[in-house]
């Protein structure tokens, strides 16, 4: 059996979910083949909290965040859904460059405070702060699952198709040209002119061997949820979003949502510290040193935070080039949307449009963000020029 689309994605995370909103917006006729149920945890894009924020070292990202900041509230209204809570946001320690982040992001036009610590103390009394902070205010929150069901209904409503528990068994190149894809559990062909890769940590196996790409670390973290010791909202404002980092490691945390098993909780993980493993090794099981340390770490700067009750935890993938910079670029017919590393959330619904961008023929938004550029550089993942911003 054949079918035809004018783009076919392979895929419905957030990247996903926003290039079948922005493709069925631009009248192109779409296909979307997710190989798991709605909601599932086997990914990236999964749950109720991602950071929003707008601090990076790099003006690029600072720029992209403002734009998607722009989508993120057309979305809300489009949906008439509530995706983002704004909170603020705080970064702080000894690795961090504050006085840098801080210039960085007013030379963008983004408003920014570089708070003192005995200050800092005073104004985030759930905190431990030990060096200064820069305060974002338009940080918070957002609602990864919502948001991909919101773009998803909207795509539906402009006529995409989106197949749940159809996998992709085979990806290559159609006889009279564009791209084909072979569908199970019925064994399917399906064809367009373009296909977009937004298949997260299965992405080299789909693909690894039409295009060449460049390394991809798969790594499983974890994440869990500690409740406030004061109330929610006994204190005044909500519990902001934040980022720490030193020479060893780095944490975030925000706002858990719905995750955090009780009202309240905060969301805290480590940085790039997972295990690397495959999309479809992962275990799901959560690592007790990793734990210690996220405890430890919530001991020492959350005071805020009871520590010694767990509320929640789970696991997600990362999937990470080697500078983090995000791969989202076209080969002949295939698009490849890898907006990884760990802090890719953020931009989702701009994602959705560069990727069409990039369908209907448009170069990529910066060169950073080529395979050529990605395979020139010969670097491989790790922890070395780490990209400020998780979405964890």
């Amino acid at each position: 059996m054949a079918d035809a689309a004018d783009v076919i994605v392979v895929g419905s995370g957030l990247a996903g979910s926003a290039t079948a909103w922005a493709a069925a917006r631009r009248g192109l006729s779409v296909l979307v083949f997710e190989a798991f149920p709605p909601g599932h945890e086997n990914g990236s894009s999964h749950g109720s909290a991602r950071i929003f924020r707008r601090v990076y070292d790099d003006p690029l990202y600072v720029r992209l965040t403002g734009q998607a900041g722009e989508l993120w509230r057309q979305l809300e209204d489009e949906s008439g859904q509530p995706l983002i809570h704004v909170t603020g946001g705080l970064d702080f320690g000894a690795a961090r460059d504050l006085g840098r982040l801080h210039e960085t992001l007013t030379a963008c036009g983004v408003r920014a405070d570089l708070v003192p610590p005995a200050e800092a103390r005073r104004r985030w009394p759930g905190f431990g702060f030990d060096s200064p902070v820069v305060y974002q205010p338009d940080a918070g929150a957002l609602d990864p699952d919502r948001a991909m069901s919101a773009m998803r209904g909207l795509a539906a409503g402009h006529g995409a198709r989106i197949r749940f528990g159809a996998r992709v068994t085979d990806i290559g190149t159609a006889p009279g040209g564009g791209a084909r894809v072979r569908v199970a559990p019925e064994d399917a062909e399906f064809t367009a002119p373009v296909a977009v890769l937004a298949a997260g940590a299965w992405l080299e196996p789909l693909i690894g061997k039409l295009v060449g790409l460049p390394p991809l670390i798969v790594t499983q973290e974890q994440v869990l949820h500690l409740p406030p010791r004061v109330p929610p909202g006994a204190a005044g404002d909500p519990w902001p979003a934040f980022i720490y980092e030193d020479t060893e490691t780095c944490f975030y945390g925000l706002l858990g949502g719905r995750d955090g098993g009780i009202p309240g909780a905060v969301k805290i993980g480590e940085h790039h510290a997972g295990t690397v493993t495959t999309a479809g090794s992962r275990t799901f099981a959560i690592d007790p040193g990793g734990r210690q340390r996220t405890l430890d770490f919530a001991a020492r700067y959350l005071p805020g935070l009871d520590n010694s009750k767990v509320a929640s935890e789970t696991t997600c993938l990362y999937t990470t080039t080697g500078n983090q910079d995000f791969i989202l670029d076209r080969q002949g017919p295939f698009v490849i949307a890898s907006a990884c590393s760990g802090h890719g959330a953020k931009f989702a619904p701009l994602l959705g449009e560069i990727v069409v961008g990039l369908v209907v023929g448009e170069p990529s938004p910066d060169r950073r963000f080529t395979l050529a550029a990605h395979l020139a550089t010969g670097r491989t993942a790790g922890r070395t020029g780490r990209i400020a911003g998780p979405a964890s």
